[in-house]
C-alpha cells in the first residue's frame, strides 16, 4: 500500500472555487474540549461540541496524518458537520505541535476556511488567531480547546458545488497515459482519476479496506462507471479536489464505456474509460512508473541493489491490472487469492521469459501480485528489465537487481555496483564527475540530405543529493541483455525536480593520437565542458585519449585515460528504416572494442487527443554477440509514429579519484543514428 500513499503524496491539491454570490458571515469559532487521540499512523481530532457564532452548532472533526506533524506547527484539515448533517465546512487548522502532542498547555495558531457541502459548498474563510489551551496527554485523555474571530463567505443559501471535470484516468503504478498502445484499465484494478473540483474536501486519509470495506461514498464524492449497459460503482481509497484513488469493479465488462464522478450532488460531464481483460501496472520504488522495481523476496523483503534477487529464486512483482477476480468483492481485504490462470500473462525478466507460478490478488483490493522464478540463464546485472505482456498489452518497465547468490549486484557497463550506489545513496550530497569521447554519425534533415559525423570530447561536474542521485542514477539504464521503456508527454511534470549544482574543474583537456583540445565551460551552465574535435582527432582505428583537469574551486586536479578502439560499425542500419513493431527489430553490428557494450535506442512520437506524446526505449547487449533482437514486448509500448533509431558502443566506464568528487569515471562511444518510421 505504499505507492497509494506516494501518489496521494504526488496529488497537486487546487484551492476551492467561491460561487458567485457571494456571501460574508462574521464568526467566531470554538471548539471545546476536543479529544486527541493516536490512531495507527494518525492522529484523530473529535470535538463534540463546536460553535459558530452566527452559523449554528456542530462537531469538529479531524484526522493528522504523523507527515503533517513536523516542525513547530501542525496543520490539521477539518472538518465541522453542522447540525442536522445537511451542511459542512472543511478547512485547515495550523496549531504548535506542541499542543497537539500534549507538551505544552497553550499557544496561537490560525484556520482557513477552503470548502464544504449544501450551503457551504465553494465557502472560502479565514481565522487569522486561533488560540488553543491542553489537558492531558497524548497517551492520558489529551483535549485541547481553541477559539477565534474571522468570517466565511458562501454563495449564499442554495449555493452549488462546481461542476467536476475529469481529464485523465491511469493505472495506479503505471501511470500509462491514454491513447497509447499499451494503455487500458482492467477491470479489477486501482486506477487514479485526474480533474478538478472531484472532492469539496481537501486529501482524504486513506480508507481501510477492513470490513465493512472501501467505501462507495466518501466525502461527499461517488464515481460511476457504464461499459456496454452494465453500470458500476468503483470503491473508493481517497478522494482530493484533483485526484481520487479508486478501484474498478470485478464486474465491469470489457470495452469502451463512461465514467462520472459526483461531487456533493453534482455530476461531472462523462468521461470516456477503456476497459480491458488485463493491463497490469508495476510498483516502483520512486513512484515514477519507470526505474527500479518494488520486487520482494518469498518473505517481503524489497531487493535492493545491496540485497540482489538471484537466478533461479521466486520473486514477487507488486502492482494492479491483472485483471477481473469475480469471486472477489474489490472492497473488503482478504481478498481471496485466487490464482487467476485463465487471463494470459507472460513476465519477462531480462528479456527471457519466467515462469509464473501466481497471478492475482495480494488480499487488498485493487492490488495484485505476480509471483514468478527468475529465470537460470538471465543476464545478471543492476539493473535487469521486468515487463508483463498480456495479449498485446504491454506493462511498464521496471527494472530489478540480479546477482549469482544475492548480496551487491554489480554492473559493468553502469560504472559502478549496487555497494557504491547504495554508500552514495545515503549521502546529503553526491559530487560526481564525467568525462569521454564521443563519435556520432546524426542522420540528414530531408530525404536528400546526407548523414553528419561529429567527434566531440565533453565533462560534466555537478551535485546533487544523494537520494536523488539513487532516483536518477539509473534512469534510462537497462542492464546487458535487458531492455527499458520510458514515457514523456509535452505536458507539464508534477514530480519533484532535482536540485543540480555545477562544480568547478577547472581547466580540462584530452590528448589524443591527433594532440590536444581544450574543453570549454558553457556560458550559464558551471560544471559542463564541450569541445567540438577537429576531423581526424577520433582516426578510423580509434586510439587512446587522456583527460587532464587543472583543478578548479570544488574539484581537485585529475588525470584519467581511456583507450577506445576498433570502433564499431553498425551493418544493417540501411534496412531499419521501418520497423513493424509487432515482429521486433534486429540490428547487427561489427567491430567494437572487446568486452564493452552497445546499446541500442530508439523513440516514437505522435499526437494523441491533442497532445504530443514520445515513448522511448534503450537495449544493451554484449559487443561480441553481433546481433540483437528489440523485441515485441518493447516496440509495443511505442506509438505508431516516426522517431529514431540509434546504435552506440562504448567502453566500459573507468573511474577515477579527484578530491571533492564522490564519483568519477571516464568512457568514449561511437553512436550511429537513422530516422525510423515504426508501424
Amino acid at each position: 500500500m505504499t505507492q497509494i500513499m506516494k501518489t496521494c503524496a504526488l496529488a497537486a491539491l487546487l484551492g476551492a472555487i467561491a460561487n458567485a454570490a457571494t456571501t460574508t458571515t462574521q464568526t467566531t469559532l470554538t471548539v471545546t474540549n476536543a479529544t486527541v487521540a493516536l490512531s495507527g499512523t494518525s492522529l484523530v481530532v473529535a470535538g463534540p461540541s463546536t460553535t459558530l457564532s452566527n452559523i449554528g452548532n456542530g462537531a469538529f472533526a479531524a484526522t493528522v496524518p504523523f507527515t503533517n506533524v513536523t516542525g513547530t506547527n501542525v496543520t490539521a484539515p477539518f472538518t465541522i458537520t453542522l447540525s442536522g448533517g445537511a451542511n459542512t465546512i472543511t478547512g485547515n487548522l495550523i496549531v504548535p505541535t506542541a499542543l497537539f502532542l500534549g507538551e505544552s498547555t497553550g499557544g496561537s495558531g490560525s484556520a482557513t476556511v477552503t470548502g464544504g457541502t449544501g450551503t457551504y459548498a465553494g465557502a472560502t474563510g479565514s481565522f487569522p488567531t486561533i488560540t488553543g489551551t491542553s489537558t492531558g496527554t497524548i497517551t492520558t485523555n489529551l483535549q485541547v480547546s481553541f477559539s477565534g474571530a474571522g468570517s466565511i463567505t458562501t454563495g449564499g443559501s442554495g449555493g452549488t458545488t462546481p461542476t467536476p471535470t475529469v481529464t485523465a484516468l491511469q493505472n495506479n503504478y503505471s501511470y500509462i497515459l491514454p491513447g497509447l498502445p499499451n494503455y487500458g484499465i482492467a477491470p479489477g484494478s486501482l486506477f487514479i482519476i485526474k480533474g478538478t473540483n472531484l472532492s469539496s474536501q481537501p486529501l482524504s486519509s486513506l480508507q481501510s479496506s477492513a470490513a465493512p470495506g472501501l467505501p462507495l461514498t466518501l466525502n461527499g464524492t461517488s464515481v460511476s462507471v457504464t461499459v456496454g449497459g452494465t453500470t458500476v460503482q468503483p470503491p473508493i481509497y481517497y478522494t482530493s479536489p484533483t485526484q481520487l484513488g479508486v478501484v474498478l469493479p470485478s464486474s465491469t465488462p470489457v470495452g469502451t464505456g463512461t465514467i462520472t464522478v459526483t461531487n456533493s450532488g453534482q455530476p461531472s460531464l462523462t468521461a470516456p474509460i477503456q476497459v480491458v481483460t488485463s493491463a497490469l501496472g508495476l510498483d516502483t520504488l520512486y513512484g515514477s512508473g519507470t526505474g527500479e522495481g518494488v520486487v520482494t523476496d518469498a518473505n517481503g523483503v524489497v531487493l535492493t541493489a545491496t540485497n540482489s534477487a538471484s537466478p533461479g529464486q521466486t520473486v514477487i512483482l507488486w502492482g494492479s491490472g491483472v485483471g477481473a477476480d469475480t469471486a472477489n468483492t474489490d472492497r473488503v481485504y482478504p481478498e481471496q487469492q485466487d490464482n487467476l490462470t485463465g487471463i494470459p500473462l507472460q513476465v519477462y525478466i531480462g528479456g527471457i521469459s519466467a515462469t509464473i507460478l501466481y497471478r492475482g490478488r495480494s488480499q487488498y483490493p485493487g492490488v495484485d501480485q505476480v509471483n514468478v522464478t527468475i529465470p537460470t540463464n538471465v543476464a545478471t546485472g543492476c539493473d535487469v528489465s521486468v515487463v508483463a505482456v498480456s495479449g498485446n498489452v504491454v506493462s511498464n518497465s521496471i527494472t530489478l537487481p540480479i546477482n549469482a547468490g544475492g548480496g551487491a549486484c554489480t554492473d559493468p557497463n553502469l560504472g559502478i555496483g549496487g555497494t557504491t550506489a547504495s554508500t552514495l545513496s545515503g549521502k546529503t550530497t553526491v559530487n560526481y564527475g564525467f568525462v569521454g569521447v564521443i563519435e556520432s554519425t546524426e542522420p540528414g534533415i530531408g530525404s536528400s540530405s546526407a548523414p553528419t559525423t561529429t567527434s566531440t570530447a565533453g565533462g560534466i561536474f555537478q551535485s546533487v543529493s544523494g537520494v536523488q542521485f539513487a532516483s536518477t542514477a539509473n534512469s534510462g539504464y537497462a542492464s546487458i541483455g535487458s531492455c527499458i521503456v520510458t514515457a514523456a508527454t509535452t505536458s507539464s511534470s508534477t514530480g519533484t525536480i532535482p536540485t543540480i549544482t555545477g562544480l568547478d574543474a577547472g581547466t580540462v583537456t584530452v590528448t589524443g593520437p591527433a594532440g590536444t583540445e581544450t574543453l570549454n565551460t558553457i556560458s550559464g551552465y558551471l560544471g559542463i565542458y564541450e569541445a567540438t574535435l577537429p576531423s581526424g582527432f577520433i582516426p578510423p582505428a580509434g586510439g587512446s585519449y587522456t583527460f587532464n583537469g587543472t583543478g578548479g574551486q570544488t574539484v581537485g586536479a585529475f588525470n584519467t585515460s581511456v583507450n577506445f578502439t576498433n570502433p564499431l560499425t553498425w551493418t544493417n542500419s540501411a534496412s531499419l528504416g521501418t520497423v513493424t513493431r509487432s515482429q521486433g527489430a534486429t540490428v547487427t553490428w561489427s567491430g567494437g572494442a572487446s568486452g564493452t557494450y552497445v546499446e541500442i535506442s530508439g523513440d516514437s512520437t505522435a499526437t494523441i487527443a491533442g497532445q504530443t506524446v514520445s515513448v522511448s526505449f534503450v537495449c544493451n547487449a554484449p559487443v561480441s554477440a553481433g546481433q540483437f533482437t528489440v523485441p515485441p514486448s518493447v516496440l509495443l509500448a511505442l506509438p505508431s509514429g516516426t522517431g529514431s533509431l540509434s546504435v552506440e558502443n562504448s567502453t566500459n566506464p573507468q573511474t577515477f579519484t579527484a578530491t571533492g568528487l564522490d564519483l568519477g569515471y571516464v568512457t568514449a562511444a561511437v553512436v550511429v543514428g537513422i530516422n525510423a518510421t515504426y508501424n
